[in-house]
């Protein structure tokens, strides 16, 4: 029922991947001010992960994940109903706040129903569910996005919603009394390990974002409609509904760390590359190089969380984990648009550093993680 939720949810995924586009056409923004309105969603997403880790693990999965699926619904018809920028920065602020509240719930549900040697696969096709909906999404948005950004709007929030009551219809609470444990996210943060993850996570986020923050401005600066870009991002989700069920099962038996990492490499080089890119066949190949690091990557993350929290701090663990996403939010449009403004190249090459980076880190955590995961 989480799968197929997802799915729903996901195939009305409109807004966030073309809100750069929507500020620059629909209200006359320039980069830098979208960047900025952009930087607002991550700013309300810092408060978002440690939110949503605290309710899954005092509430329980069910609520948080019910509760920021309705409240993302009401959002997206007020943002979509905003003329003004005060209406505008603030109606991005609460987005940012509740539309990732369903992370760490659904990533706590599953190490919650899952053994661990199958989380890897668990894990995988989650994200698989994702892209499934996504690829359709972007092709559809950016096709909708030339009659009218409104449609946008209401589409996920009606996908929200419907993720939203599905849940509260027909999953189950899966959090234990038994594993409701004292602590808090003052025990989270002096997990040094874990730390240590989620500051590599943070690196790769800022890189991986470029794709929703940057490249659709990047593409649109050469003079490509918006539609060009659904239809090079549409590969991502393509690639990964078609080739991520074959390597499942083989990646699943590498160990974790290894394989992130080798997923983080491949996305900084597909980032690196755009540098050298200006048409939509060239975008479009930059994307499949970074998806393939994507389908490295899908699933680790979470079966390395999972591995390092106690039962009863999953949901906080979740949500530190996720907070390198929401701090990614903040910092890729606010660092990234300044990036492309001044030199496009700056920026691509910048990001295949820090993927490189990130790659590295990872690898040199990877002992401390597999004697954690044996414990």
């Amino acid at each position: 029922m989480l799968f197929g939720g997802t799915v729903v949810n996901r195939l009305g995924t409109m807004v966030e991947p073309f809100i750069g586009i929507y500020l620059a056409r629909a209200h006359g923004m320039s980069i830098t001010a979208a960047g900025l309105v952009m930087a607002v969603f991550g700013a309300g997403s810092l408060v978002s992960q440690p939110l949503a880790g605290w309710l899954s693990d005092r509430f329980g999965r069910r609520i948080a994940l019910t509760g920021g699926m309705l409240a993302t619904a009401v959002t997206l018809v007020l943002l979509g109903s905003s003329t003004t920028v005060p209406s505008l920065v603030a109606a991005m602020f609460v987005l940012g706040v509740v539309t990732d509240l369903y992370r760490p719930a659904s990533q706590a549900l599953v190490a919650d129903l899952v053994p661990a040697e199958d989380r890897p696969r668990a894990y995988g096709l989650l994200f698989w569910a994702v892209n499934l909906g996504f690829s359709i999404a972007m092709v559809t948005g950016g096709w909708l996005a030339g009659t009218g950004f409104h449609w946008l709007f209401w589409i996920d929030a009606l996908t929200c919603a419907v993720f939203g009551a599905l849940v509260w219809r027909a999953v189950p609470e899966t959090r234990h009394v038994e594993a409701g444990g004292r602590g808090g996210f003052r025990d989270v943060l002096r997990d040094r390990l874990m730390t240590g993850c989620v500051l590599i996570n943070l690196t790769y986020m800022f890189v991986y974002l470029q794709a929703y923050t940057t490249l659709p401005l990047a593409m649109t600066g050469h003079g490509l409609p918006a539609g060009a870009y659904g239809a090079a991002m549409s590969i991502n989700g393509l690639l990964i509904v078609l080739v991520q069920p074959l390597t499942l099962g083989w990646l699943a038996r590498r160990d974790p760390s290894r394989v992130l990492a080798t997923g983080f490499a491949v996305i900084g080089l597909g980032s690196g590359l755009t540098a050298f890119v200006s048409s939509t066949a060239g975008y479009a190949l930059t994307v499949t190089v970074w998806t393939a690091g994507e389908i490295i990557a899908a699933g680790m993350a979470g079966t390395i969380v999972a591995s390092l929290a106690p039962a009863h701090l999953r949901g906080r663990y979740a949500g530190l984990y996720g907070s390198a996403w929401s701090a990614g939010s903040l910092l890729a449009p606010l660092i990234g648009t300044r990036l492309l403004a001044a030199d496009p190249r700056l920026l691509w090459l910048t990001t295949g550093g820090l993927g490189l980076l990130a790659a590295l880190g990872q690898l040199a955590l990877a002992p401390a993680v597999r004697r954690r995961a044996k414990a």
